[in-house]
């Protein structure tokens, strides 16, 4: 019979401590070896295996660019890690590439084929009343909130397991809110539209509204978060 071959483990228990002793580290230099001898490698093949093995292509770049993009990111995203909150480095580093990636292609196809830009969207949608909500009557500067959005909404798709679909639609609202002066009707009593924000997410997405509205299930405790604390 054949030997089975064995798949050589290039991200192990010796990786997973080296993670932990450049986090702990507060000196660069030791940082720089901890990260060469041990971590640069394993995560160049991490890199290339994810974009291979999901066919996480971009299109109009070649795949060096693509690995070294990706790459580039992920060490900007390594002090992020939390080696006390009870996962492995090794699921961690991969759920950014992937999620990265995700959103990368995701941002390349809305650029690449959008047919229904924002100032296409009917007025007639935008000044109903009954489609839009207010912040006013809590004297909430929506500027705030969406800056307190963003910044939850990034780690929480960096950190969380998320489906394909919730992937999608976070990278979308990260999308909306960082040109959110194009949703939000400036200086019209901080009221913004609920089916105009609803459109733009399809339209990013491809998402039915059914799947855009389950999704949005895991996203919703960020803001009911967010609004407690302007609340209080």
């Amino acid at each position: 019979m054949p030997r089975k071959r064995t798949q050589k483990i290039y991200f192990g228990e010796d990786q997973e401590q080296a993670v932990v002793r450049y986090l702990q580290s507060e000196s660069e230099d030791e940082r720089n070896k901890i990260f060469n001898e041990y971590l640069r490698e394993p995560l160049i093949i991490m890199v290339e295996s994810i974009i291979r093995r999901y066919k996480l292509y971009r299109k109009d770049l070649e795949f060096e660019e693509i690995h070294t993009d990706t790459m580039s990111f992920l060490i900007t995203k390594i002090n992020k890690f939390d080696p006390t909150a009870n996962h492995k480095a090794y699921s961690y580093f991969g759920t950014i590439c992937k999620n990265y990636l995700m959103g990368a292609i995701q941002k390349d196809t809305k650029e690449q084929n959008r047919s229904v830009s924002y100032d296409d969207i009917s007025s007639d949608i935008e000044d109903r009343a009954d489609l839009s909500y207010t912040m006013d009557d809590y004297q909430i500067d929506y500027r705030d909130v969406i800056i307190k959005l963003t910044m939850s909404l990034e780690d929480f798709i960096e950190t969380e397991n998320l489906n394909e679909n919730e992937t999608k639609l976070g990278y979308a609202l990260l999308e909306i809110f960082n040109n959110f002066d194009k949703i939000f009707q400036v200086g019209d009593g901080n009221k913004f539209n609920k089916n105009l924000i609803l459109l733009s997410l399809r339209e990013m997405t491809s998402l039915s509204t059914k799947e855009i509205r389950v999704s949005l299930k895991r996203f919703k405790r960020i803001y009911e978060g967010i609004m407690l604390g302007f609340l209080d």
